[in-house]
């Protein structure tokens, strides 16, 4: 069985200054390989490859990679972004990575954020003037919170569900509407935007 290019740069970590004669600097977990180019030893073969290009194909194999659903990264986000605009357009990326990575639904996160920010249209004031996407409430926006910046508040947001909600095993959109919002109906909102975007 072929070896992954990601496998293979760690191992190459561990051997390449006696292949090249180079240098590795590694800090916080992350490799990157300087000056020389980087000879990798496959199976008994020798590719030579620099920096960059190599970085590139282990990029392009995680982009590959089934993440969600028998989608890839790509894919998730290319079918978010379907059902986002205004402010919110283009934010399928964001919101699909962000999501896998801290645990959430996807679908439900980016649910969640139409049914409040009416952002399947057009984004509503707390989006545009508080950069708050899921109606998280607190101060610096009236009774919301604000954040600098549109990522921060995508990223706070699904923060929230994930601590709240899914760390918890409430993932669910009945389950979540229990503390989320007032309306016994909510879920139900939130289950028909989950409906359109995977027929998206």
């Amino acid at each position: 069985m072929k070896a992954s290019l990601k496998t293979i740069l760690l191992v190459t970590l561990a051997v390449i200054d006696c292949i090249v004669g180079g240098y590795i600097v590694v800090q916080n977990n992350q490799e990157s390989v300087k000056e020389k180019p980087v000879k990798i030893l496959e199976f008994g073969q020798i590719l030579e490859i620099d920096e960059e290009r190599l970085m590139a194909m282990v990029i392009e194999e995680e982009k590959a990679k089934i993440v969600f659903e028998d989608m890839t990264l790509e894919e998730l986000s290319n079918k978010l972004d379907k059902s986002l605009n205004d402010d919110l357009a283009g934010k399928g990326s964001l919101i699909a990575s962000y999501s896998l990575e801290k645990g959430v639904d996807p679908y439900i996160a980016t649910a969640i954020m139409l049914q409040e920010t009416g952002c399947k249209w057009k984004c509503s004031r707390i989006v545009k003037t508080c950069n708050n996407v899921g109606g998280q409430k607190g101060k610096g926006c009236g009774s919301y919170k604000a954040y600098s910046n549109l990522e921060e508040g995508i990223k706070a947001f699904i923060n929230g569900l994930s601590k709240n909600y899914f760390s918890k095993g409430i993932t669910s959109t009945k389950e979540i509407n229990k503390r989320y919002a007032t309306s016994k109906s909510w879920y139900k909102k939130v289950d028909a935007y989950i409906q359109e975007i995977r027929k998206k």
